[in-house]
């Protein structure tokens, strides 16, 4: 059994943890468009590819995977899983299983209006959100939200280009120079981060990992502690069902009195999954099972509590 992860950057721990639950039964397989990716020298081989938005990318990949012999991939950014799921068939045709939720999904994580609506729909609490600034300053008229509020892409990955808006002006300013923003009220509740695993075979929930967020750096957890709450476990799941997803997906949810509020969803491993990891829910594993055929057991919240996450800088040096 071989293993592709593609656009594996800094993503050293996954890598290492595929590895390690692999031996013995196949290979680690890691791409990236860069030789200064350290996690690419953590995996058996690897390949340098062009750019994603290059001409004939996808066909790079599926040589690979020919060439490989691959079994199953994934992709650690945002952006290639667009692609990857965008081309499911194409790689189940020669046999490569994508760890990835059908296109509709995950074009539903990365618009963010899109997911905001889904919630709505679904009676899942969520912050309120508007892609019309009228509609938004009729809402504020009515009492119904004020400032401060969130303003963010509506397409937007690692916390890029989020802005806390404090009055009427800034929002203007940042209106009139930015395109396709939407406007999130500002939750000033406790976040949490989820990490959650639905079987590709089952298409149930068979893990689900939740951390209270103690620091955040450049959109990732930087410190966190492994929390428990059977009401917690509940929105996730019921938002998973609803939604359909299979393979790994990060959720952020905020806590506002005694209600969780999902924020956003990432249909991917999250920067903060190695947490997860070593407080014994073991991902890489279950996605092993599953393309070896086998249904995983529902182990949602066997962790324990109480287990911090501390991420420090490391170094790689190679000549």
């Amino acid at each position: 059994m071989n293993i592709l992860i593609l656009s594996a950057g800094t993503r050293n721990k996954i890598v290492q943890y595929f590895k390690k639950e692999i031996k013995g039964k196949g290979k680690v397989i890691a791409t990236d468009c860069s030789t200064l990716a350290p996690a690419i020298y953590e995996a058996d081989k690897y390949y340098i590819t062009s750019r994603i938005d290059e001409e004939g990318y996808i066909n790079s990949i599926i040589d690979i995977c020919k060439k490989e012999k691959i079994d199953a991939l994934f992709s650690l950014i945002d952006p290639e899983i667009n692609m990857i799921a965008e081309n499911i068939d194409k790689f189940e045709q020669i046999g490569v299983k994508p760890i990835v939720s059908d296109y509709e999904k995950v074009e539903m994580c990365f618009d963010k209006y899109k997911m905001y609506k889904f919630l709505k729909e679904n009676n899942i609490k969520t912050a309120r959100s508007y892609i019309s600034k009228e509609e938004f300053y009729k809402d504020v008229n009515e009492g119904k939200i004020n400032f401060p509020v969130i303003a963010k892409p509506i397409k937007g990955s690692a916390s890029i280009n989020i802005n806390k808006i404090e009055t009427k002006e800034e929002l203007e300013v940042i209106w009139n120079k930015s395109k396709d923003i939407m406007i999130q009220e500002y939750m000033k509740g406790q976040e949490y981060g989820v990490d959650a695993y639905i079987d590709m075979i089952s298409k149930e929930p068979v893990a689900i990992f939740t951390k209270k967020k103690i620091k955040m750096r450049a959109g990732e957890t930087d410190k966190s502690v492994s929390v428990k709450d059977d009401k917690l476990f509940d929105v996730v799941k019921s938002f998973i069902k609803k939604a359909g997803f299979i393979g790994i997906i990060d959720i952020d949810v905020f806590k506002e009195g005694e209600d969780y509020y999902i924020s956003e969803v990432n249909p991917r491993f999250g920067g903060g999954y190695p947490h997860a990891y070593e407080s014994g829910v073991n991902v890489p594993k279950m996605i092993i099972n599953n393309i070896e055929g086998i249904e995983n057991i529902e182990q949602i919240g066997k962790y324990e509590e109480g287990i911090y996450m501390m991420k420090y800088n490391e170094i790689m040096i190679k000549k």
